[in-house]
C-alpha cells in the first residue's frame, strides 16, 4: 500500500510544517529556477513521465516535498529509506517490492533515499543496476556536495537539481499562509502578530522553511492571552527567537563556503568582507581557533614575504586568544583578519616552493656538487669535500658572486620571483643587484 504523501487528521498531531506541505506545483515556492512555467523538471513532472535525479540543498528548502509530489503527480508508488538507519538488506527489500508492483499492475516505484549522502560505496552500487534497467526511479536528497559524496556510477544516471536556500520574502509569505489557513494552518484560532514580527520570524528561519513554520508554532504555543485573541507580541518573539540559531553545518558545505568566503575575501583585501564571514561563522558556532590557523596559512600562502608580519600577527592573535578566551580574543583574531586583509598580497613564496617540489618529484636525485658538501673527516676532504667552498662573509658585500647553490644540472633554474609589492619590492631589488654582481663576475672570471 502506498504510503499516505501529505498526513491526514486521523494520524494524529502533525508539525505545522508536516500540515502545511505543498500538494501541487503551485503551492510548491521558492525553487522557480527548476521548477518555473516551461523549466525542464516542470514540464517532466506534469508529464508523468519523472527521471533518476539528486536533490541538492541545505534544509527546509522542500527536497522531500519535490519528491513526495513528483511521485502523486506521476501516479508511482512512493518508498522511502534512510541512508542513516538503511543498509543493503533494505535496499534489496525495496527493490523486490518495486519488482512484485511492477509485475502485477506495471506502476512504477520512486524510491526515495534521504541523507543519500551516507551511503557507501557498496550501499550506492546495491540498488544502480535497478536503477539502469528501470526497475525503480531512484531520487536522492542531500546537503552535501555530490560530486564528493556519491559515486560516478550513479551520478552518471541521475540528474542533479541544486535546491536554494528560500529568501526572506518567500517565508514570509509561507508563515503568513500558515497563519491564515483554517483548514491545515492556525486560521482556525484567533492569532495577533505585527507583520513586522512575522518578517522578525522569517529573517530568522535563514532561509529553512521548516523551520520557519516551527518558529510559527512555538509563538502560537507560547502566545499571550488577552480575551478571546491569542496575541503574539515582542516580548513573545523575543522568547521564542532566543534559541534561534543560524544554519551552520560543520564539516559540510555551508561550513567549506563559508571559510572560503572568508579566505578569499582577505586574498581579495577586503577588510569588510573578511569581518563578515569571521562574524557568520561566530555566529553559527565554529571554533575561533579554526579561523585563526586558517589566517595564519593565508598569511604564509597570500601574503608571504610581501609584508612578514602578517605571519606574526596572526600567530600573536592566537596565542591572544588562548591566553585572553572568548570574549576578548575574538577580537584579536578579527584584528588579525583585518591586518591580513590590508596587508599587500604575494603569492610568489606560494609558487616558487610548489614549483620547486614539482620539480624534485620529476627529476632525477642529482648529486651536492662537491663545493657546498659536508667534509667532517680527512678522507672526505681528500675527495674534494668542501673544496673551494667560498664562505659568504669573507666575501665583498658578504656576497660570494657567481657562486652556484644549485646541483650542475639546473644550475640556471629558478623559482623565486618576488612581486612588486610590499616588502618583496626591496627583495626583487636586492636580486636584481645579487644578479648584477653574479654577472660582473662571471665576465671578470672568462676575460
Amino acid at each position: 500500500m502506498d504510503q499516505d504523501l501529505f498526513g491526514s487528521s486521523d494520524q494524529g498531531y502533525q508539525p505545522l510544517a508536516s500540515r502545511m506541505r505543498p500538494r501541487t506545483l503551485d503551492e510548491y515556492i521558492g525553487q522557480e529556477h527548476i521548477l518555473g512555467e516551461g523549466k525542464a523538471l516542470r514540464t517532466a513532472i506534469e508529464q508523468g513521465i519523472p527521471h533518476s535525479m539528486v536533490l541538492w540543498g541545505p534544509p527546509g528548502v522542500g527536497k522531500t516535498t519535490l519528491a513526495r509530489l513528483i511521485t502523486e503527480l506521476s501516479d508511482a508508488h512512493f518508498s522511502t529509506i534512510s541512508a542513516v538507519l538503511a543498509g543493503v538488506k533494505d535496499i534489496r527489500l525495496a527493490v523486490d517490492q518495486a519488482k512484485q508492483l511492477r509485475a502485477q499492475s506495471g506502476r512504477k516505484t520512486i524510491l526515495f533515499v534521504d541523507e543519500v549522502h551516507r551511503f557507501n560505496k557498496a550501499q550506492q552500487d546495491a540498488f544502480l543496476p535497478f536503477v539502469e534497467e528501470g526497475t525503480l526511479i531512484f531520487i536522492g536528497a542531500t546537503t552535501e556536495n555530490p560530486s564528493f559524496e556519491l559515486n560516478s556510477a550513479l551520478l552518471s544516471r541521475a540528474r542533479v537539481y541544486l535546491l536554494r536556500s528560500l529568501e526572506s520574502s518567500i517565508l514570509t509569505k509561507m508563515i503568513e499562509t500558515a497563519l491564515h489557513d483554517s483548514e491545515r494552518g492556525l486560521g482556525g484560532r484567533d492569532l495577533e502578530i505585527a507583520p513586522e514580527l512575522l518578517e522578525m520570524m522569517a529573517v530568522a528561519a535563514d532561509g529553512d522553511g521548516r523551520r520557519a513554520l516551527n518558529l510559527l508554532e512555538i509563538a502560537a504555543d507560547l502566545a499571550r492571552k488577552e480575551g478571546g485573541r491569542e496575541i503574539v507580541d515582542e516580548a513573545v518573539m523575543e522568547e521564542v527567537l532566543q534559541a534561534s540559531t543560524r544554519r551552520y553545518d560543520k564539516g559540510g558545505d555551508i561550513f567549506y563556503d563559508q571559510i572560503s568566503a572568508f579566505h578569499k575575501s582577505v586574498r581579495g583585501s577586503s577588510p569588510d568582507g573578511a569581518l563578515y564571514w569571521y562574524a557568520r561563522m561566530l555566529d553559527g558556532g565554529c571554533d575561533p581557533l579554526y579561523i585563526a590557523r586558517r589566517l595564519l596559512a593565508i598569511a604564509s600562502e597570500d601574503i608571504g614575504n610581501a609584508d612578514p608580519r602578517a605571519m606574526e600577527v596572526s600567530l600573536n592573535a592566537w596565542s591572544a586568544f588562548e591566553r585572553l578566551g572568548p570574549a576578548e580574543g575574538e577580537r584579536a583574531i578579527a584584528q588579525a583578519a583585518i591586518y591580513c586583509a590590508c596587508a599587500p598580497k604575494s603569492n610568489a613564496v606560494y609558487k616558487a616552493f610548489s614549483s620547486a617540489k614539482a620539480d624534485v618529484s620529476s627529476s632525477p636525485s642529482y648529486e651536492v656538487p662537491d663545493h657546498l658538501r659536508n667534509a667532517p673527516t680527512k678522507l672526505m676532504g681528500s675527495l674534494g669535500y668542501g673544496q673551494e667552498y667560498r664562505y659568504a662573509h669573507d666575501e665583498e658585500q658578504a656576497y660570494a658572486a657567481g657562486e652556484c647553490y644549485l646541483p650542475e644540472e639546473i644550475q640556471n633554474q629558478r623559482y623565486y620571483f618576488p612581486e612588486p609589492r610590499g616588502l618583496e619590492i626591496k627583495i626583487q631589488d636586492k636580486l636584481k643587484h645579487l644578479t648584477e654582481l653574479d654577472r660582473l663576475s662571471t665576465k671578470q672570471r672568462y676575460k
